[in-house]
């Protein structure tokens, strides 16, 4: 009866000492009204901005040893134009067969997937969202994270319209925004399916709570009636970030961008430079133009904690090599899933989805090893790029305009160079870890060819033969590799700040699978966030835990 009691009764149990009583509402009604209207506020407020959304799908399929596993996939990037309601501009994404940016739009279309469907599940009901519509029932309060919520199951009054949501929503008990939405679309027909999706709001330092996290799920392999269905069961993944870019309006080009790269330090006491170094000083001026543009873009994430672990792995790379490497090495993370390394000049660059999915600090190392190869053999990079007329290009041309890939030749030295570099460093005792993890992402990546295709450099070296201190006698089926996580799933380790971009490792309790299944290595899984409201401190056992970052 505690549960199901009557909604302001419930109430008076929430209420935060600051709020002030008066400004609480009274009754359901206005409790809805209130929740109604901060909804089409934010509907309002969303058209002011133009994030990058990325849908990453993975078809399912039965496994008797791991239960589901993935069995294809698709992949969509693009620009969202909320001005213009769901639209969406697809970014030119060349993939190894150099289909143009058409055909993958028109790929993905034709499996029957609509990427605006994807981007619609930011939203509860753009249209129609009020007491007039739908049907509010008040289930109970719930933290999620540190965020006290009022959650509501809501249905239409009229069930035989197309489109309304039907589900749960979660509002946050001080400003009534909704954080948090699981449901469905209802009434599909044969022309326009709905599908299963959880939708997750987080707030920025001004107040605002925007999308930034769907989950998407349709079949389940237990269900006898998937069956029946006319499409294979996925799940999938939907990001929205770069909101602080703000462009809503005509399409931008990277001209607009000014930069500002000294050729030299000043503060020298011989301020002439010599040809080497100012053709070192010409090289960092194209690497920096490059990554400034990509930053600017919301492509790249802004330096930050995530960057300075990669750069203390190469640190160690280099310090137990005898390396001087000059100019120094940067590192930087590419926002997307797809897996994917690369370097721009002495900036070594991995995708989030790399970081994400790496099992531990060895494996990470023997990555950055490889890209630091490179680096020291000298393979660098095009200095037209140095010129600011190269970066005047439209977005929509942006994986056109930039190749960082490598040639055979060149990933064969790399790889020697990798080696012997590895051999001396502090990661030579555990590049088991490695060599597992180039083993199974081999193995598997047939099953999910989106997430190996990389955008700007070379897929994920597989057939590199890691250098290990003493050779492995140990076969893909042995116990002491069963017992290690080969693979972590995608969103295991990084998490995203939508707002300004920024990374951060995930705080979670380390828990070992109870069996092979629950390793879910690249795969899909679910968001379940910890939300905190703008400035608040982290507070109790489950804000701080151990866990984040990487662990030898």
């Amino acid at each position: 009866m505690f549960w199901r009691a009557s909604l302001p009764a419930a109430l008076a149990f929430c209420v935060l000492p600051l709020i002030v009583a008066a400004q609480q509402p009274n009754s359901n009604d206005e409790i809805v009204d209130r929740v109604v209207a901060q909804e089409r506020l934010e509907v309002q407020q969303l058209r002011n901005y133009a994030p990058l959304v990325e849908t990453y799908i993975q078809y399912i399929r039965p496994d008797k040893e791991l239960i589901a596993v993935p069995d294809g996939d698709r992949y969509f990037l693009g620009r969202a134009k909320l001005a213009n309601g769901v639209v969406l501009e697809p970014l030119a994404i060349e993939t190894p067969l150099k289909r143009k940016a058409s055909d993958d739009w028109r790929e993905f279309l034709n499996v029957g997937f609509v990427p605006g469907g994807f981007l619609q599940m930011i939203y509860v009901d753009a249209s129609g969202f009020d007491r007039q519509h739908y049907k509010f029932d008040y289930i109970r309060r719930e933290f999620l994270g540190e965020v006290r919520c009022l959650v509501f199951d809501i249905a239409p009054l009229n069930k035989q319209e197309k489109g309304r949501f039907v589900g749960r929503i979660w509002v946050e008990d001080r400003d009534y925004h909704i954080v948090r939405f699981n449901g469905s679309y209802g009434q599909s027909f044969v022309l326009s399916y709905y599908f299963n999706f959880d939708s997750w709001r987080t707030n920025t330092d001004n107040g605002e709570w925007l999308p930034a996290f769907v989950y998407t799920e349709q079949g389940n392999l237990h269900d006898p009636q998937t069956k029946k269905l006319a499409f294979q069961p996925f799940r999938a993944q939907t990001r929205l970030w770069g909101y602080h870019l703000a462009r809503s309006g005509e399409e931008q080009e990277m001209s607009k961008l000014t930069i500002e790269t000294p050729m030299h330090d000043t503060t020298q006491p011989a301020n002439d430079l010599s040809p080497l170094q100012a053709q070192r000083a010409f090289e960092r001026q194209a690497e920096t133009n490059v990554t400034d543009h990509l930053e600017w873009q919301g492509l790249l994430a802004p330096h930050g904690e995530v960057d300075q672990v990669l750069e203390t792995v190469v640190n160690n790379l280099e310090v137990t090599n005898d390396l001087d490497v000059q100019p120094e090495i940067r590192c930087r993370v590419l926002m997307t899933s797809t897996l994917e390394v690369f370097t721009i000049g002495h900036t070594i660059v991995l995708s989030r989805g790399l970081v994400d999915v790496l099992p531990d600090e060895a494996s990470l190392a023997a990555i950055l090893a490889h890209e630091l190869s490179h680096v020291v053999l000298a393979q660098g990079l095009n200095t037209e790029f140095a010129f600011f007329n190269s970066m005047d290009y439209k977005e929509k041309d942006t994986f056109r305009r930039f190749d960082f890939a490598r040639s055979k030749e060149e990933e064969l030295a790399a790889q020697t160079k990798a080696n012997e570099l590895l051999r001396k460093s502090p990661y030579s005792e555990s590049s088991g870890t490695a060599r597992l993890f180039l083993e199974t992402l081999k193995k598997r990546s047939k099953d999910f060819p989106n997430l190996v295709s990389p955008h700007l450099g070379d897929r994920i070296p597989t057939d590199w033969a890691v250098a290990a201190a003493v050779p492995s006698e140990q076969t893909a089926e042995s116990p002491a590799k069963k017992a290690v996580t080969a693979a972590l799933p995608l969103g295991g380790r990084v998490k995203v700040d939508p707002w300004a971009d920024r990374l951060q490792f995930a705080k979670s309790r380390p828990e070992a699978p109870m069996s092979e299944a629950e390793k879910m290595s690249f795969e899909v899984t679910p968001f379940m966030l910890y939300l905190t409201r703008p400035n608040a401190k982290p507070q109790g056992v489950a804000a701080r835990v151990d866990g984040g970052g990487y662990q030898k």
